[in-house]
């Protein structure tokens, strides 16, 4: 296999890694940000973590593998990234630690305030993650300040995050947000039952709006923050126009009560979308907001030819092995949750 041919293969199979932890982790964090608004006894509350309890830290072994691919395959992106990025990867760090902790302590005393203060926990973790990926995507897409040398420009790590905190940038944290609580909310009406069931429905109703807000403001804000124009033109193309298609269908399956075509809908649009943005960053790794000539790319920051062959290999005999793993387990853990304390387990 060609050098070429091998930088190409590592930077689609990071892609899928990325694409794979929206897709699951994404229900994951809408369902935690849901749980104290959604839950009004400690029982229904109990039911909503059990719809992700057997899935969430398997979802994010997608995130540790994708960390840990870029690394190997692209030590200059890794390295540039992580250290610009540095702060914000912290708190989404302590935010997945929030979740992870409360997860396995929350029911650990029959205490409602020790309860409700883990689950509020969940919730707040799950909010952080997801608003923190989506302003980090989105300033991928627009650009960072990267020098000759590969060195992510700031003064200090303070003035790093906030100047993450742009217009656009936020624009993307809240659209992640927005479609994850929607992706949360139909992946509830999937696993619950009952009185919770319905009201995730009825939720699920409403937050369709706000997604559909969200990512129209995004599409706009990519027009006028991006280089779409540049370097796809006005028409982005069949795939982000699909992911928009899917979207606004979620909306009709959701009032017809179809909910595992709504959930597989807004699933398409966080997979297609995501497939987009890695579309407009190829084959770009990191954009340099002060030259384009500084772009950190598939070529520039790679591991050698030896290292990516040796972990094509490696990536060809494990990677089936945990895709059937985990197929296995959201196929023995499929039932419906119902707020039967002899069902509930966290």
């Amino acid at each position: 296999m060609s050098y070429e041919f091998l930088q190409t293969l590592w930077f689609i199979l990071i892609a899928i890694l990325w694409i794979g932890f929206y897709f699951l982790e994404g229900f994951d964090f809408g369902v935690g940000m849901l749980l104290p608004f959604l839950g009004k006894k400690d029982e229904e509350r109990r039911a909503i973590i059990n719809t992700i309890g057997t899935f969430w830290d398997g979802n994010e072994v997608w995130l540790l593998t994708a960390g840990g691919a870029t690394f190997a395959a692209f030590p200059h992106w890794y390295a540039t990234m992580f250290s610009g990025f540095y702060l914000p990867l912290f708190l989404l760090l302590v935010g997945l630690i929030l979740r992870g902790v409360s997860f396995e302590y929350r029911s650990k005393s029959p205490d409602p305030k020790w309860r409700n203060r883990f689950d509020w926990m969940i919730a707040i973790g799950s909010f952080l993650a997801a608003l923190l990926l989506g302003t980090a995507f989105a300033n991928l897409a627009k650009g960072v300040p990267i020098d000759a040398n590969m060195n992510y420009v700031s003064p200090n790590g303070l003035v790093t995050t906030i100047s993450l905190l742009n217009p656009y940038g936020l624009i993307g944290g809240l659209a992640t947000v927005a479609v994850f609580l929607l992706h949360g909310a139909n992946f509830l009406t999937l696993k619950l039952d009952g009185e919770l069931r319905e009201r995730a429905h009825a939720l699920s109703k409403k937050l369709y709006w706000i997604a559909l807000v969200a990512v129209i403001l995004l599409t706009i804000g990519t027009y006028v923050y991006t280089d779409v124009l540049t370097k796809i033109g006005v028409n982005p193309g069949i795939i982000p126009i699909l992911s928009v298609v899917a979207l606004v269908s979620s909306i009709y399956f959701i009032n017809q009560r179809r909910e595992g075509r709504a959930f597989a809908a807004v699933s398409a649009y966080i997979v297609l979308t995501q497939v987009s943005f890695f579309m407009l960053m190829f084959p770009r790794v990191m954009i340099s907001s002060l030259k384009p000539a500084w772009n950190l790319t598939i070529y520039n920051a790679s591991s050698s030819q030896y290292t990516l062959t040796a972990m094509t290999i490696i990536a060809l005999i494990f990677v089936p092995i945990v895709l059937a793993y985990q197929a296995w387990t959201y196929y023995m853990f499929r039932k419906r949750i119902t707020v039967e304390k002899k069902d509930l387990v966290y």
